[in-house]
């Protein structure tokens, strides 16, 4: 019996999330120190945020603290489907280097709780599933193999998939003459909510020593500077206090990292835009699933093109809506099936049209999914509405803010903010601290991108 429920990502009640259940919530809130000064400040509780928090205590001796508007996983962190893939994407791109770092950052902390004892599958909803990339014509198929070799020639295990292979693999998708898939064994994928609920654990573990704090449900509202109207930024002020960073206010915030900075600039006589405006995404999460079972993660090989769709009444040049398809089975055993993107302000609703474009083009590659029945499923659903944070050029914002001391941008990585997080942190805390940064930074900073 499939069951299918609605979900709002900030008002979540399904037991599979940590961060919906009052049991969970309530100890977030019991680390608030009285205190209000700290090394570090924080501005954002999505997987960025968490992660910056958590190599700074990590890495160094630094006290850290976090501030959010709401609570952790309640924004794009908590809607999106945890893929740790590298087979969309390009080897020599600008975000290719920050991406593998972060992936290995990732394989790393799975494998040093295996090594614990620990279960990284229970504990991060880690699974080293493998991804499949697939073609569904001829013209597809060729550019799948170029993919195959620029990816090996970079490194990676990968392998194409011709149609009776591809068959083998994944049974369960509708294989034809033309099909193929690009194979990458070592991609994984993670449960974001467990996840985040590890990290800000492991972060609050700090707290006994006074070197955490959170501050939830504390909107920013201002910046604290040096002589009132200097250059260093020594804090930030809250719809509730004044909370002082001796070292580095960092912005991790999201889609929402746009409007603040321009809130938080207005009055520092600063000519600053940061581009960084929310994208929706919808994605559908089908639970007790057993109509067939998924090996690997699976995209379609037009992830990158995005699906187009349109409907009467429907201004999809201005929202440039997009369907394409994305398909993962969660350590649950759902099936989350995506996915959209379209730019329609902060508008967190669930579109009907949408829903009814994702699940169609999903049944284009599974048949089984065409016995269900689509009018139960609109009555009875799982949806996940998130706002991705986009920057037009395709790559987060990361660094120093040009003009003011101790002030720094890190954001804007669309989908792929838990792909890329563990890999941002470590970049963020070394520009801070002064270190060599593992990966070339200079392509994310802010001077020259944010007119």
């Amino acid at each position: 019996m499939v069951s299918i429920c609605f979900q709002s990502p900030t008002l979540s009640t399904s037991k599979n999330y940590p961060f919906s259940s009052p049991r969970t919530r309530h100890p977030l809130l019991r680390v608030t120190a009285s205190r209000s000064s700290y090394d570090v400040f924080v501005v954002g509780g999505g997987i960025i945020g968490l992660t910056i928090a958590r190599q700074f205590l990590t890495g160094s001796d630094l006290s850290v603290a976090v501030v959010d508007k709401a609570v952790p996983c309640s924004g794009a962190t908590g809607a999106g489907q945890g893929y740790i893939w590298m087979t969309h994407k390009k080897p020599g791109s600008d975000v290719w280097d920050l991406t593998l770092r972060s992936h290995q950052l990732w394989h790393n902390l799975a494998e040093s709780l295996n090594d614990a004892g620990l279960d990284p599958q229970e504990l991060l909803g880690w699974k080293k599933t493998g991804s499949l990339l697939i073609g569904r014509t001829s013209e597809e198929c060729v550019a799948l193999k170029q993919k195959v070799h620029e990816l090996s020639e970079a490194g990676l295990r990968t392998e194409y998939l011709s149609s009776a292979d591809l068959f083998q693999k994944e049974p369960s998708v509708l294989v034809d003459d033309d099909s193929g898939a690009a194979f990458l064994p070592d991609d994984s994928q993670l449960d974001a909510h467990r996840a985040v609920a590890y990290i800000d654990k492991g972060n609050r573990e700090f707290a006994a020593e006074g070197r955490y704090a959170e501050f939830y449900h504390e909107p920013v509202t201002g910046l604290i500077r040096s002589e009132g109207h200097g250059t260093e930024v020594t804090g930030v002020q809250t719809s509730k206090r004044n909370l002082y960073g001796k070292k580095a206010t960092i912005v991790a915030a999201g889609c929402w990292s746009g409007s603040l900075m321009h809130e938080l600039l207005k009055d520092c006589n600063i000519s600053l835009d940061v581009p960084v405006k929310p994208r929706k995404g919808h994605l559908l999460v089908v639970e007790n699933f057993d109509s067939f079972h998924l090996n690997h993660g699976i995209m379609e090989a037009g992830y990158a093109n995005h699906q187009s769709a349109s409907a009467s009444g429907l201004d999809v040049d201005e929202r440039m809506l997009s369907i394409f398809m994305t398909a993962t089975m969660d350590t649950a055993g759902n099936l989350v099936l995506g996915s959209s993107r379209e730019f329609v302000g902060f508008d967190t609703e669930a579109d009907e049209f949408i829903i009814r474009c994702i699940w169609e083009r999903a049944a284009e590659f599974f048949p089984k999914l065409r016995d269900i029945s689509l009018e139960d499923f609109i009555r009875n659903r799982q949806v996940r509405v998130g706002l991705r944070p986009y920057m037009p050029d395709g790559k987060p914002v990361i660094g120093s803010v040009p003009g003011l001391q101790n002030l720094y941008l890190a954001a804007g990585h669309e989908g792929g903010g838990l792909s890329m997080a563990l890999g941002t942190a470590e970049m963020v805390s070394d520009m801070v601290l002064g270190k060599p940064s593992q990966v070339a930074s200079s392509t994310f900073w802010v001077k020259g991108r944010c007119g």
